[in-house]
C-alpha cells in the first residue's frame, strides 16, 4: 500500500512511523522547509548578534506522555539527555506554591499539598476534599461543565496559584471557558497514572531535535520519503479509490497516485483540502467533516525570549503571577536547559493583544516579579493558532474522513487537549484505519 502523509509535524511523523511499521510505502509532504509543525526550532540572535536556537513556542512534556516517549526512543533520541525530569512544580519566584516529592501516587500529591508554601490549611483541605470527590466520581463531569465551575469549591488562592496556571498550560484556554471533562482527564492521567506520571519533562534540546528531525531521519532510513517545501494544493480522487495529491505551482513534479492519504496538516489546511472534495460526486460527507473542522476556534500562545548576561533563575521553570498588565504565566531558564546562558523564555498562554505590547509588558513583569530590570528582547514569537479552544461539549472531527482518507492531529476527536501527546497518539492511531 502506498500512503501519502500530508504534514510533517508531530502527528504526521507519528502517523508515518506507524504506517511504515504496518509495512506500507510512505511519502511525507510538508509545505514548510523544516519539519515539526507548531513545535519546531527557529533561528534567532542574541542582542550582541550571537546566534541562538529558539523554538516557535516553549513546550513541556510530562511523565505520562508514554507515546511521545516511546516514539522518541524508537527514532534514536536519548530521553535522559534530551529531557530534564523534575517533580511537578508550580512555584513562584518568592518560593510559594506546590512541589510534589518523588513518591508513588497518591502519596506524592498528599505530601506535596501538605507542604505547599503560602497555602493555608483551608486551601489545602479544600483541594484534598475536591480532588477526592473527583476521584470518587471517576474523573467524570457533565459535558457542559467548565473548569471554573468544576473547581467552584476551591479557594481564590488555589484558583489563582494552582488551577488557573495548570489549566492554561494544559488546555491553553481560560478556566471559565475550558472543558472540565478534558481537564479531569489530564489530571487523572498525570497524577494517577503511576510513579513519575506527573513529572515535568523540560526539553534540553530544541523542539526540532527532540523528535521530528530524528523521526525524518528514521523514516528515510526505512526507505520512506520526507519532502519539504511541497504544499499540496488539492486532492484528486482517482478510479479504484486511489488519490492524487496535486502539488502547488512551486512543486517540482506531481507525486503520483496513492492508495491512502493521511491528513496531518493543521486543521484549517485539512478542512480546505476536504472542502475541495465536497462537490465531487459521492463525497458529500466531506462537507460535514470540513464544516465541523472549520468551526473550531483557536487560542494563541506568545513566547517572549529575552536575554541579559548573568540572568539566572533559581529553578529551570517558574510560575509567574498573571494579571492583565503582567500576562506571562511561566518563565524558563534556557541556560539551565540547553546551555544558552542568560536566555529566558516567557510563555503567555491564551494570549490576546499586540505583539509589541505583550513584549513590553513581559519585560516589565520580569523586572517586577523576578528582579531582572536589564533584560533585552531577543525575539517574540506569536503562534496565532497554537491550539484549538478546548471548550465544554466541543464537537471535534473524527479521524475517518472518507474511504482511503483519514486525518490526525491534536484537534481530532480524542480525550486530550491540543498537546504533543494528543498529536502523536492520533498519529499512531490513524494508521490502524488505513
Amino acid at each position: 500500500m502506498k500512503v501519502a502523509v500530508i504534514g510533517a509535524g508531530w502527528a504526521g511523523m507519528a502517523a508515518a512511523i506507524a504506517h511504515v511499521q504496518a509495512g506500507r510505502q510512505v511519502a511525507v509532504f510538508e509545505a514548510a522547509r523544516t519539519v515539526g509543525g507548531r513545535a519546531r526550532a527557529v533561528p534567532g540572535a542574541l542582542p550582541d548578534g550571537t546566534p541562538a536556537t529558539l523554538d516557535n513556542g516553549q513546550h513541556i512534556l510530562i511523565g505520562a506522555y508514554a507515546e511521545s516517549l516511546r516514539l522518541m526512543r524508537l527514532v534514536g533520541v536519548d530521553i535522559d539527555t534530551a529531557l530534564l525530569r523534575l517533580p511537578l512544580t508550580l512555584q513562584f519566584p518568592d518560593g510559594q506554591g506546590l512541589q510534589l516529592p518523588d513518591l508513588p501516587p497518591p502519596l506524592d500529591a498528599l505530601l506535596g499539598i501538605a507542604r505547599a508554601k503560602g497555602w493555608g490549611w483551608r486551601d489545602k483541605l479544600a483541594l484534598l476534599r475536591t480532588a477526592t470527590a473527583w476521584q470518587l466520581r471517576g474523573f467524570r463531569c457533565a459535558p457542559a461543565t467548565s473548569v471554573a465551575a468544576l473547581c467552584a469549591p476551591l479557594t481564590p488562592r488555589l484558583m489563582a496559584e494552582f488551577i488557573d496556571p495548570l489549566c492554561v498550560s494544559a488546555l491553553n484556554t481560560p478556566a471559565n471557558q475550558a472543558s472540565g471533562q478534558v481537564f479531569l482527564r489530564v489530571l487523572q492521567d498525570s497524577l494517577f497514572s503511576g510513579r513519575g506520571g506527573s513529572n515535568l519533562l523540560l526539553p534540553r534540546a530544541d523542539l526540532g531535535a527532540l523528535f521530528p528531525e530524528a523521526a525524518a531521519r528514521w523514516l528515510q532510513q526505512q526507505g520512506s520519503q520526507v519532502l519539504t517545501g511541497q504544499r499540496i494544493q488539492r486532492l484528486q480522487p482517482l478510479p479504484g479509490g486511489r488519490w492524487q495529491p496535486v502539488v502547488a505551482a512551486n512543486g517540482t513534479e506531481e507525486p503520483g497516485a496513492f492508495d491512502h492519504v493521511t491528513l496531518a496538516c493543521p486543521s484549517w489546511e485539512a478542512s480546505r483540502l476536504v472542502e475541495g472534495l465536497a462537490g465531487t460526486a459521492g463525497l458529500a460527507s466531506a462537507a460535514r467533516w470540513s464544516a465541523t473542522t472549520s468551526a473550531l476556534r483557536f487560542e494563541a500562545i506568545t513566547t517572549v525570549y529575552a536575554h541579559a548576561p548573568g540572568a539566572h533563575l533559581p529553578q529551570p521553570m517558574l510560575a509567574l503571577r498573571n494579571t492583565a498588565a503582567h500576562p506571562a504565566q511561566f518563565v524558563f531558564d534556557r541556560g539551565q536547559l540547553d546551555g544558552q546562558h542568560g536566555l529566558l523564555a516567557f510563555v503567555v498562554s491564551a494570549s490576546d493583544g499586540d505583539r509589541a505590547l505583550i513584549e513590553q509588558q513581559v519585560l516589565q513583569q520580569a523586572a517586577t516579579q523576578l528582579g531582572l530590570p536589564g533584560l533585552q528582547p531577543v525575539q517574540t514569537v506569536v503562534e496565532k493558532r497554537a491550539t484549538f479552544a478546548c471548550t465544554p461539549g466541543l464537537q471535534r472531527p473524527g479521524m475517518q474522513v472518507l474511504p482511503g482518507l483519514t486525518a490526525c492531529g491534536d484537534y481530532v476527536d480524542g480525550p486530550y487537549p491540543a498537546t504533543l501527546e494528543g498529536a502523536v497518539l492520533s498519529g499512531t492511531a490513524v494508521a490502524a484505519l488505513a
